[in-house]
């Protein structure tokens, strides 16, 4: 599988609702910045009831 962002070899896939999307590594470290910096992955966190996440 190819990455979602470049023409590199996809090294992480995630498939949902039957979609698979493929993602290198680097484009993968990107996305999970992007995450860890946004208020989404709080909403995440409060769903699952984790504690200690900051």
């Amino acid at each position: 599988m190819q990455c979602h962002y470049c023409d590199r070899d996809a090294d992480v896939a995630v498939e949902k609702d039957g979609v698979t999307v493929g993602l290198c590594e680097d484009h993968f470290r990107e996305r999970m910045s992007e995450l860890a910096d946004s208020e989404w992955l709080e909403g995440v966190s409060d769903d699952l009831d984790v504690e200690g996440i900051e």
